[in-house]
């Protein structure tokens, strides 16, 4: 496959590719969208940055397109199920972009925001639903969404939506989607978790997968710096300033661990914003907008944040904090170095992550460089390496003791905002009848 023209899209989809600018289909294009268009069901992994969502959204919108809906009635014929609200406006305006020369209607619904105004544009009629699972869930059992009618299902970041354990929710919106259907799923890699939910949700699948399991970006330049945990803060202000780097992303554990760093770095005299799950969906738009026109320089998230975002070209990431799980390494840096572009990804290594540096340099078999910055070698760096096992007991033992400090939670401080960032509940707890304010929290 040599052009878009010759995976068989339509003219006034190849026009939208052309406005667009792009001439040649990436790997997963290519391999994907020919069994999409045959109606196959359909296993992919690819890497962030691969170009993924064109892998799904052109044919499908060739696909509807061509097989107009009977009596011209607009109903909901295609769901994309994504795990975060970021990444499900991203794919919402692709679908837009690719779409704009058919007669053509999409949607995005996602908790964080009122419900009412998504109710009403659902009634308004919709060809194509994209949706983040708890808040689907909800306007399922409200009634209120209508997926009887749905002939294609993605579910794009299958992984991390199992992650992020949505995969309860999608099992139910199941029961409101024929059985009938063509089911496409997309993941960063194929573990053995994506493995068994493809024997259950897909039917003889073709499987494409366009890049080695869990390798990087080969454009990203890779290394990390030695340090103290107490010293990161002023080491990543140092190489950002020293590198005069004009756009940023930062990677925290924590969300309280993001606002404390973002405020360090602005009152550093560089302008930064953090965003999180318990940020409004007005003010995580606000935040990666300044980030986009350059007005933020330096954008500090949690990773279930990050996922999602669409930047052209992001030259650097800060793994400010090492993730205990390999794999989510991976998904960082590939933030950056998209689109056959170069990028840069640097670490800030404690002694107490030494294993996990470790252990992602296993998962990736390749070695990443380890520094030492004039004036911030650190102090605690013995010679013996604590294990992975040692760091986990001690970080649970720490969080013991900071819940003890704490003291038991008031009953209406039960129900704190999750990774959605809606509204905590009126009855604040866990039990009763709370499940679905505890959902929108979460999507």
């Amino acid at each position: 496959m040599n052009t878009f023209a010759d995976l068989g899209l339509s003219d006034k989809i190849l026009r939208a590719v052309t406005d667009k600018g792009y001439e040649i289909p990436s790997p997963i294009q290519a391999q994907a969208i020919p069994p999409v268009l045959e109606g196959r069901d359909v296993l992919a992994a690819a890497q962030t940055g691969t170009g993924k969502t064109a892998g799904f959204t052109l044919p499908i919108l060739h696909k509807l397109s061509e097989n107009p809906s009977r009596n011209n009635r607009r109903v909901v014929r295609s769901l994309v199920m994504t795990p975060t609200r970021e990444l499900a406006a991203q794919i919402k305006a692709n679908i837009d972009e690719y779409g704009s020369h058919l007669d053509f209607k999409s949607l995005v619904v996602f908790g964080g925001v009122g419900i009412n105004p998504q109710i009403n544009k659902l009634r308004a009629g919709v060809d194509m639903l994209v949706a983040t699972p708890g808040r689907l869930l909800d306007l399922c059992q409200q009634r209120a969404c209508d997926l009887s009618n749905v002939e294609i299902l993605v579910l794009d970041e299958a992984d991390r939506m199992l992650d992020m354990g949505f995969i309860n929710d999608i099992k139910k919106v199941m029961n409101y989607i024929p059985k009938k259907r063509q089911t496409l799923l997309f993941s960063a890699t194929f573990s053995k978790e994506i493995k068994t939910i493809a024997k259950q949700f897909l039917t003889n699948p073709v499987t494409v997968e366009v890049a080695a399991q869990n390798t990087t970006a080969e454009r990203v330049e890779q290394r990390a710096y030695r340090c103290d945990q107490s010293t990161k803060a002023d080491l990543a202000i140092h190489l950002i300033k020293q590198g005069e780097w004009n756009q940023v992303l930062i990677f925290t554990k924590t969300k309280h661990g993001a606002n404390r760093l973002s405020e360090r770095i602005d009152k550093a005299g560089i302008t930064s914003s953090a965003i999180h799950g318990n940020k409004s969906q007005g003010a995580r738009e606000r935040a990666l907008q300044g980030f986009k026109n350059n007005s933020v320089r330096v954008l500090v998230a949690t990773d279930i944040a990050a996922r999602g975002l669409d930047i052209a070209h992001l030259p650097h990431v800060i793994n400010y904090e090492l993730p205990n799980v390999p794999s989510d390494y991976v998904h960082r840096i590939g933030r950056t170095g998209r689109a056959g572009k170069s990028g840069e990804a640097l670490s800030l290594v404690c002694n107490n992550e030494r294993a996990f540096l470790k252990d992602i340099e296993k998962l990736i078999s390749k070695k990443i460089p380890l520094l030492t910055e004039d004036g911030f070698a650190p102090d605690l760096w013995p010679d013996r390496m604590p294990s992975t096992s040692e760091v986990q007991r001690e970080d649970a033992e720490r969080k013991k003791q900071n819940r003890q400090q704490r003291g038991p939670r008031s009953p209406r401080g039960g129900g704190g905002r999750g990774q959605g960032g809606g509204k905590p509940s009126s009855s604040g707890g866990r039990g009763g009848n709370n499940r679905s304010s505890t959902r929108r929290r979460r999507s």
